[in-house]
């Protein structure tokens, strides 16, 4: 899946379209709480400018109903962190394609921001005609939104179709994830362990599957344990499990013998609280009035043991509630198990990258990806077409 970067294209005297991952989190002032996704586009806006061009940025930002007008989705909070990240002007347009946008493009502006691009209907429709304008206005197409690359919206798909006969690249950041997430997966150094977690067996059937085909051990934990517990004939008193899906954890263990590897013991509580009252108990012993709220400290060495000893380790998903101590040790120690080994590790976006930044962990792994849904889309073995449509590395 090797694709030209913006490294290989020339520059000077260029304008490029970079399709951005922007959409941080925001309080209810509208002020940023965790800048990280800009952060991560730096490298790809400074290759540009320090080579001579100029940069067009866009980017979603949460899910509006194409109402210009709610303030709560503007992307301006977004354009002034930059500027103060590069210590560099950024002009801000107050739409995408419309007349500030040609304006602010039109001026030589070294750095434009785009308003949402989620402000536009035609975005999620994947428009053809939205799409020509936005391609229109660069020389060279740009990925760089990791976050996006499983969707099929406009900026991802056809815009760089429209781009056709234009350089079109990944940007530094989406590089990176492809070359862990794909290549570091289609090849990796043996023992593989992959670990799982988080709520519903049906959210990883797919990742589950695939990786059982690839991985050494697939270690489980998170709520969906407790599915895969029920399946066994164990007791889960009052814990969140999917009954619906008996059957296919039932098929998932058949599949997976060996290589699939269950929680020993379980903290439980008889609320959701940090205070509540709390049992370590073996697995599939769960009693009634209490819930399963993170793996025991049994399985958290087990699964550190066979972290220790692997070359390739996949994180996705926690393995309790780490937000809430102390039901965040299971999760905390797989986290510092992973820190710890010689392995490649790959984090794989969402509430696993939120748990190792957390825990302070992030510098200590080799790659925190900043797609949760795509991350996973990847782990799946699905292909994207945001990718695929790209100038090939020859």
């Amino acid at each position: 899946m090797a694709k030209k970067t913006i490294a290989d294209v020339e520059l000077a005297g260029k304008t490029v379209l970079v399709r951005v991952d922007f959409n941080v989190p925001l309080d209810d002032s509208g002020k940023i709480t965790d800048d990280r996704r800009i952060r991560m586009a730096l490298p790809t806006i400074q290759k540009v400018l320090e080579g001579g061009g100029r940069v067009i940025l866009m980017s979603h930002l949460g899910r509006p109903t194409g109402d210009a007008g709610d303030a709560r989705f503007s992307l301006k909070p977004v354009a002034e962190r930059l500027a103060q990240l590069l210590d560099e002007p950024v002009a801000f347009a107050t739409d995408t394609v419309g007349p500030d946008a040609q304006a602010k493009v039109s001026a030589g502006n070294k750095i434009v921001l785009l308003e949402n691009l989620r402000f536009n209907p035609e975005e999620k429709e994947g428009d053809a005609a939205f799409a020509a304008k936005l391609a229109a206005m660069a020389d060279i197409y740009c990925n760089d939104a990791f976050g996006t690359c499983h969707r099929t919206d406009a900026s991802m798909v056809a815009v760089p179709q429209a781009a056709a006969g234009k350089p079109r690249v990944v940007g530094f950041l989406v590089a990176r994830e492809i070359q862990y997430l794909a290549d570091a997966i289609a090849r990796p150094e043996r023992p593989f362990v992959a670990i799982l977690g988080g709520a519903k067996v049906s959210d990883k059937i797919n990742v589950i599957e695939n990786l059982l085909g690839i991985c050494d051990r697939i270690l489980i934990g998170g709520a969906m344990a407790y599915t895969f517990s029920l399946a066994r004939g164990g007791s889960v008193g009052e814990s969140l499990v999917e009954p619906d899906k008996v059957d296919l954890a039932n098929k998932l263990l058949a599949t997976g013998g060996e290589k699939l590897v269950l929680p020993i013991d379980t903290h439980c509580g008889d609320a959701f609280r940090g205070d509540c009252n709390k049992r370590v108990v073996p697995a599939g012993e769960i009693p009634a009035g209490f819930q399963g709220l993170d793996i025991g400290p049994e399985t958290a060495r087990m699964y550190a043991e066979l972290v220790g000893s692997a070359k390739t380790v996949v994180w996705n998903g926690p393995m309790g509630v780490f937000e809430m101590p102390p039901f965040d040790a299971g999760t905390r120690a797989v986290a510092e198990a992973i820190a710890s080994s010689d392995a490649v590790s790959i984090i794989g976006g969402g509430d696993s990258a939120a748990a190792i930044e957390q825990f302070g962990l992030a510098e200590k792994v080799s790659h925190v990806s900043t797609g949760g849904g795509a991350s996973l889309a990847m782990l799946e073995g699905k292909r994207f077409a945001a990718v695929e449509l790209l100038d090939e590395l020859v």
